[in-house]
């Protein structure tokens, strides 16, 4: 693929991915995207960021990501050398630094599911009953 024909792809902008505006202010903080020793070329950092946010904006698993962004092995492997490299991190803490991010209203989700008295296993009319191998008061 051409190179050109790569930038107007990327020019394009698509639900999930990142705006040239938001780009221009974290593109620095990521890893080169060239190796020093050479090697074929991969995705850009920029196309692979678009793949993990599409991940994370819609909770597919990674062998259901779109064939657009190429094999999910690639985008998890590239996922995984940036959250060991301190990648995540140092975009975070940069955003706080230049006041982009209010660090007292991040939030992390984990989201919960409460079990009904009736899908935990008691039985139906002994609600004082304790769940299997709890102790009486």
């Amino acid at each position: 693929m051409r190179s050109a024909d790569r930038s107007d792809r990327i020019g394009h902008m698509r639900r999930h991915e990142i705006s040239e505006e938001k780009w221009k202010k974290i593109k620095e903080l990521f890893p080169p995207e060239r190796k020093p020793q050479g090697g074929r070329p991969g995705k850009s950092n920029r196309e692979m960021l678009n793949a993990m946010l599409y991940w994370l904006n819609t909770g597919v698993p990674w062998r259901d990501l779109p064939e657009r962004f190429g094999p999910w092995q690639s985008v998890y492997s590239r996922f995984r050398a940036w959250t060991k490299a301190g990648v995540w991190e140092n975009i975070l803490a940069t955003l706080i630094e230049q006041d982009l991010v209010d660090e007292t209203t991040l939030m992390l989700d984990s989201t919960t599911v409460k079990v009904h008295q009736h899908a935990s296993g008691a039985k139906k009319g002994d609600t004082k009953r304790k769940p299997d191998g709890a102790e009486e008061a």
